[in-house]
């Protein structure tokens, strides 16, 4: 990523998988897409992360409107180990 908001908006070896996320923190652009998706503004995404500015939330959105399709597809793969994770739980439970 050459200059502007994507200089953001890192990816690095060993840090989150390798997930593009804001520079200097380990907050994922996945993350703020999920909170965005669940209606959350801006605005609240940087009341909950106070840490975080507002251009990094947009550069995170902006990141993920970019890149929709590898995002979307980080989002479901992330739900099916959830969902599994859940039901093996789930059956250890039973049959203790």
């Amino acid at each position: 990523m050459s200059n502007g908001i994507t200089n953001l908006i890192v990816r690095t070896p060993g840090i989150l998988g390798g997930q593009p996320r804001i520079d200097g923190t380990r907050l994922s652009v996945r993350r703020i897409a999920i909170l965005y998706k669940h209606g959350f503004t801006p605005e609240e995404i940087a009341d909950q992360y106070e840490q975080l500015t507002l251009a990094q939330i947009y550069a995170a959105l902006s990141y993920y409107h970019a890149n929709q399709k590898e995002i979307e597809i980080d989002i479901a793969a992330e739900e099916a180990e959830y969902d599994r994770l859940e039901k093996e739980h789930h059956q250890a439970k039973m049959s203790a």
